[in-house]
């Protein structure tokens, strides 16, 4: 079982915060996802047509992002928020990539909802989660870049487990080592918003898209809704 973990200071500067954390067990990422293949085509058709197209910056839910991401210290339009990155990408190239049925069943719900999203297979992550600040001593080895290590900056919100940083920059990129794939069978996946306020209805809409992506291709899925105030979720 792993722990995910709010820290209280980023609890303080965000306080209205809602992650969504979907964890399946018994993944079977090499059959047909044939809704998931659906919802990426359903998109690209819709932004071809002129009827639906990405959040961009100036959309409040990115922005949101955006001024989140000032505040600690990163330039959003240098290294951009993951839903913002994956919706300039479709909006320039009119498809998202494909990269497993796992991985592109959150990356539709991402775009579609403009909400942050993620993955993390849970038989590489070692010990408990935690969303907090970096002290600068950490090591984050990137997505397809198995040989490259960074140091996340001093005041950098990442998530990390009892090993290295499993995210950078709060959503922006994803830790090599728990890279989910076609043979990953464990997943905790998570959607983000800064203000359930607003969005919280929306975040949990998208929760259950996901979810119901995820279920003919899962053995067992569990919800849960980390929040400052309810700042722990045992997966």
């Amino acid at each position: 079982m792993t722990t995910f973990r709010i820290s209280p200071a980023v609890a303080d500067n965000f306080p209205d915060t809602l992650i969504a954390v979907l964890t399946a067990t018994g993944l079977r990422g090499r059959e047909p996802w044939p809704h998931t293949v659906s919802a990426l085509e359903d998109l690209e058709q819709e932004l071809a047509a002129g009827t639906w197209q990405p959040a961009d910056e100036n959309d409040p839910r990115i922005e949101a992002w955006h001024t989140a991401y000032r505040s600690f210290g990163t330039n959003p339009r240098r290294i951009r928020p993951s839903v913002d990155a994956l919706g300039r990408r479709l909006a320039k190239k009119g498809s998202l990539p494909r990269i497993n049925p796992a991985v592109d069943s959150y990356n539709a719900v991402s775009v579609r909802h403009g909400l942050p999203a993620g993955a993390f297979d849970l038989d590489h992550v070692t010990g408990d989660v935690d969303i907090r600040h970096a002290d600068g001593t950490e090591s984050f080895t990137p997505l397809g870049e198995p040989d490259t290590v960074e140091n996340p900056k001093p005041g950098e919100i990442i998530y990390t487990d009892t090993t290295d940083v499993l995210t950078r920059h709060w959503n922006h990129r994803d830790a090599h080592r728990t890279r989910v794939t076609e043979d990953s069978t464990h997943v905790a996946f998570v959607l983000e918003t800064l203000h359930a306020t607003r969005d919280g209805d929306h975040l949990k809409t998208a929760a259950e898209e996901l979810h119901g992506l995820l279920i003919p291709h899962s053995g067992q899925i569990f919800v849960h809704y980390l929040s400052p105030p309810h700042p722990q979720v045992t997966t």
